[in-house]
């Protein structure tokens, strides 16, 4: 049985889930149903075909969503419940909802919810058997021996939900040239060899394995092979296994691949800029008398200035000063060839402990904030010339300024996870740079709103700072 038919089973299989799970409320059901009967049948008719469409869009047919349970249970749960607000709009702007029961459609929400549930998770284990039997698997073989059908080898045979069974490898090249076998796939002959086991029907689909660069070589055998009644697909070159994640568009009419796409960009930028004016404009608006406080204790306790202007990198590596309320004496300020603050630091004032003990300190780069030169979350800006274990930072982590590609931060994913403080090895910088690039990847709003509100705990709680 094809894959594409097991996928249009399920289909049925969760179309009928719907419509019975409705219509055995009606014949069975405890309920007073007003009315005429044929609307109950009408609006089942109705929700089963909008929840098949919704299902299909939301990507709950899906080959992924087929053998992930989890997957498949998120994807059907969400197309139920957008089914169940589509017949509540519909109800309203036909003024027709009380023409149906509310206890029978309340009933067969939830029942046709945990019926729809046990469908799915019914139908991955029947999918998930059929593909460990091999139903489901086309023959394939690949044409090329060399490093670049040795990795997609290697890659087939390392993913076993593709539905792929490899028949072997096939080669024009010398024997003395070729190994015996490739990732446990033997090595069957050459493209003569091939030809005649696509005639006798024993293949499916091949896969052209050869660089790029061999442009005539790749020509000749495709021509070859278009003879035949079978796919003929194209293995990514060497290079693009390294970027097997990444997205491919269609520029005109040639694909190109997207390595790297800007962060935050678009209308996330729009909405985390608005985010940055607004909760800032409030902390300030709250905590002005705090700030006012806090710059007649560092006055009073030693003296030199209130405020603390020291070059830090920003957004796309650009300098600008961040502002820190002063924590130091002022005649062993540093602001190049930075040496981080340790614990019991002789150079730290009597206040200034309190404060970097309690991240009040930070407060000045709300300014920053409003200034567009920083955001309220983000990667903590460094000096260039900060150092981790005795080594510039971006000597220790060759990427480190990938944590540029987003404006600088107050708060971050990795001060609220601990990392915070000296990073006086190079342990504990790696672990900050990996924090800071899955907060870049894995922006959202809801994340910032997180970051933040875990930061109040970490500055009523605070650990590594001093």
């Amino acid at each position: 049985m094809p894959l594409g038919a097991a996928i249009l089973l399920v289909r049925v299989l969760e179309f009928l889930v719907v419509g019975l799970a409705g219509l055995l409320l009606v014949w069975f059901g405890a309920f007073e149903l007003d009315g005429n009967l044929a609307i109950y049948g009408r609006v089942t008719l109705i929700a089963a075909l909008a929840f098949a469409v919704l299902a299909e869009s939301l990507g709950s047919y899906d080959i992924e969503a087929q053998f992930s349970l989890r997957l498949g249970w998120r994807r059907v749960t969400l197309a139920w419940a957008m089914t169940a607000l589509f017949l509540i709009t519909m109800g309203y702007l036909l003024k027709a909802s009380d023409a149906v029961s509310r206890a029978w459609a309340i009933g067969w929400f939830l029942s046709g919810g945990a019926s729809l549930l046990l469908a799915r998770a019914l139908s991955t284990m029947w999918v998930r058997r059929l593909k460990n039997n091999g139903t489901f698997n086309e023959r394939v073989a690949i044409f090329g021996a060399g490093p670049q059908g040795v990795r997609f080898a290697e890659y087939v045979q390392a993913h076993d939900r593709l539905t792929i069974s490899l028949v072997g490898l096939f080669d024009d090249r010398k024997a003395d040239r070729l190994p015996v076998e490739v990732a446990g796939v033997p090595l069957l002959g050459n493209l003569s060899t091939l030809i005649g086991m696509i005639r006798e029907g024993l293949i499916d689909q091949v896969v052209v394995a050869l660089p790029w660069a061999a442009e005539r070589r790749l020509q000749d055998v495709v021509s070859r092979l278009a003879l035949t009644p079978v796919k003929v697909r194209l293995a990514p070159d060497l290079v693009s296994f390294t970027f097997s994640r990444r997205p491919v568009v269609i520029l005109g009419d040639v694909p190109v691949m997207t390595l790297f796409d800007r962060p935050i960009s678009g209308m996330s930028a729009v909405m985390k800029d608005f985010e940055d004016k607004v909760l800032t404009g409030i902390i300030l608006a709250l905590s002005w008398p705090v700030l006012l406080a806090i710059a007649v204790a560092v006055r009073l306790d030693s003296p030199g200035p209130i405020l603390f202007r020291q070059p830090r990198e920003g957004f796309n590596n650009r300098p600008f000063n961040c502002y820190k309320f002063r924590t130091m004496y002022h005649n062993r300020l540093e602001y190049k060839n930075i040496t981080q603050a340790s614990r019991d630091d002789p150079r730290v004032t009597r206040v200034g402990r309190i404060l970097r003990r309690t991240s009040l300190d930070e407060l000045p780069q709300l300014f920053n904030v409003m200034m567009g030169d920083m955001s309220l979350v983000g990667p903590r800006p460094h000096a260039p010339s900060t150092r981790a274990g005795g080594r510039l930072f971006s000597d220790v982590v060759q990427s480190y300024a990938a944590r540029h590609k987003v404006k600088p931060g107050i708060t971050g994913w990795a001060q609220v996870c601990g990392w915070r403080g000296e990073t006086d090895t190079e342990e504990k910088l790696v672990k900050r740079f990996e924090h800071d690039l899955y907060y870049i990847e894995n922006w959202s709003l809801w994340l910032d709103l997180y970051i933040l509100l875990r930061t109040v705990g970490a500055v009523l709680l605070p650990r590594n700072a001093f």
